[in-house]
Parts: structure tokens; sequence; C-alpha cells
């Protein structure tokens, strides 16, 4: 793989971004927010984004302190000045959750993506530098650390939908994969043909754990099934601004996001699957959850128990939200 050194936004933009609507949008389910309607805007509308002067857009590629800017504003060609422009953000981003301890299984993903893909990896461990001693690709894509922290909890915080808004689809999807039986573009070709906004590789049942849906399993001689879980997500730039909403700020792990999927498309019988041609292998390797002892705080036990919990309180919101707005549904009918 000949990974393209990529000119892109760096993490502390996406942190800014990802911070400041976060604060704002705390704990509850929030509607889709759309480029510049926004609760504290003076007008109570929508604002012209493009007065913004933001035209390079926003991305999770790499930028580079030399050379010319990105590209022309008005046409796209390179700007006049003695040395190339920055090259082009990817079509596609992968964010993988990672810790070093898992560097060789990472190293097999990002050979399955292609110099289409711009890649952001999420460090749990807090180690970083090390993956740029053994890995040349890992000098060309962002890295975002924060201790002891899920996949669910970075993307809150670093793909909001602004950030990612370049990227025709984008895979949230956790390092303990095999990949085998999976290519990248093979899999969103299958994608784009069955129309699909939200999809996921089948799981092989013959190696590795056993998936939490039986529905998610590979069918053999199947291209394509319907149903998705979230450990390896794949998301249309509509449906992960959707998605990213409904994500809360306080609750890391993530459960049972996977669940409501199905509200951030249309059709979600024809728009949801799994790509049953394109499949891997779930190792089910424990990381957070299998850090510490059982006796002290953040041992496995009680990293599962606040998976419950969180569970139950994602739940508990969302039906809370679901009555509101019946409530007030019905009041305007009144």
């Amino acid at each position: 793989m000949n990974m393209k050194a990529s000119p892109v936004l760096t993490a502390l933009f996406a942190a800014a971004i990802g911070f400041l609507v976060g604060i704002s949008f705390p704990v509850d389910i929030t509607p889709k927010l759309q480029c510049g309607i926004l609760p504290w805007s003076s007008s109570g509308g929508a604002v012209n984004c493009s007065l913004w002067g933001d035209y390079g857009g926003h991305s999770s590629t790499l930028g580079r302190l030399w050379g010319a800017p990105f590209r022309n504003s008005n046409n796209g060609s390179p700007n006049a000045t003695s040395s190339a422009p920055d090259s082009a953000t990817g079509k596609y981003l992968l964010a993988l959750a990672v810790g070093y301890g898992e560097r060789a299984n990472v190293n097999a993903t990002v050979h399955k993506f292609s110099d289409n893909f711009d890649i952001v990896l999420f460090h749990y461990d807090g180690r970083t530098t090390e993956w740029d001693e053994e890995f040349e690709w890992s000098k060309e894509v962002a890295h975002v650390s924060a201790r002891k922290q899920t996949k669910w909890w970075f993307a809150k915080r670093f793909l909001h939908p602004s950030v990612v808004a370049p990227y025709d689809y984008v895979f949230v999807w956790d390092e303990d994969l095999g990949v085998d039986n999976f290519t990248a573009e093979p899999y969103l070709d299958i994608v784009r043909r069955h129309g699909l906004e939200i999809s996921q590789p089948g799981l092989d049942t013959t190696e590795g754990s056993a998936p939490m849906y039986d529905i998610t399993a590979r069918k053999n001689g199947s291209e394509m099934h319907k149903f998705v879980e979230m450990m390896a997500p794949v998301f249309s730039r509509d449906a992960w601004r959707c998605v990213w909403h409904m994500i809360q700020n306080d609750l890391v792990h993530g459960w049972p996001i996977d669940s409501y999927f199905w509200r951030c498309v249309d059709d979600p019988e024809e728009q949801i699957g799994v790509v049953d041609a394109q499949y891997v292998v779930h190792r089910a390797v424990p990381t957070l959850q299998g850090e510490g002892d059982k006796e002290k705080p953040g041992g496995r036990f009680e990293v599962r128990a606040r998976q419950f919990e969180e569970l139950e309180a994602f739940n508990s919101r969302f039906a809370n939200a679901d009555k509101e707005l019946a409530n007030k549904s019905s009041s305007t009918l009144n």
C-alpha cells in the first residue's frame, strides 16, 4: 500500500469543533444539525455558510506547514505559487480506536484500505510515537490520544459532521477485526450498488467470537443482507450526521446505539445492510474492559457494569424523547 502524504486538518481543529458542539449538546438526544442552523444564532435561522470564508472545507487529512495552500477557492486549480499545492483530501475516512498491543492487526487493517482513504487513529493507551517508528504509513495519518477512552467517546469529540463532511463514507471500526477476506474498495462498490446508507462487513462465524446478533453473521452465497451492529459500522455522510447526534457525551461505551441506527435512514429495510461478500472475523480482544484488576476501580467487572448502566440510560433517554415528541405533535394537532 502506497500511502500518500495527505493535507489533513489537524486534530486540534477537530477537537475545538467537537468540544464546542459537545458542550452545547451535552446529554439530550438532539435533532439533525444542518450547517449554520445553530441554537445560539441571533437570527434564530440558518446562516449562509459561504460567508464564513472556509473555502477548503474540513477533513481529517494532515496539513503541511510550507508551500501552497490547498486549492484555488473558486475553481479548485492549484494556487499560483512556486511549489505544488497540498494533495487532495481522500474520498473516504477510516477511524480506528487502537492500542499499541494490537499494532500488527491494525497494520493489516490499514493495508486493506486504498489511497482514497484518510485515516485517523484514536489511541486509548497513550502510546503514539512508537507507531511512527514501526510503520511508515503512521507518519501520514492523524493521531489523537486520550487514555482509556472508547471509540464512541473519540467519535463524539473528533468526528463532528462538519469535520468529516468531505468524505462519502466514514468507517468507525474496532481494532480487533481480522481482515483477510476484506478489501475496502470492492466493499464500497457493493454498498453503492445496493444503496446502503449504513452497513458493515459480514462476520465470519467459523472463526473468532460469535456475533452479538445472529443476523450479522455472514451468509454463504449471498452478496449482502440486512442489519448492522457497532463493532464495524460504515456510514454515509448523511447517515453519520444523524448518528453523531445520537451519541451521548456522558455515555462513553455507546451501548445500545446500534439498535437505533434505523432512525437515521429513510427506509431501514433497504438502506441498512450486511455485506456478505466482504467479511471479517471479530477476534474479541479485551481492551478497556480487560484493563485493571477486578478488585480495583476500573476493573473489567466494573466496566461491564457501567456498560449495562449506559444501555439502560440510553434506552430511557430515547423513550423520553419519543414521548416528548409525541406530546408536542399531539398538542400541535389540537
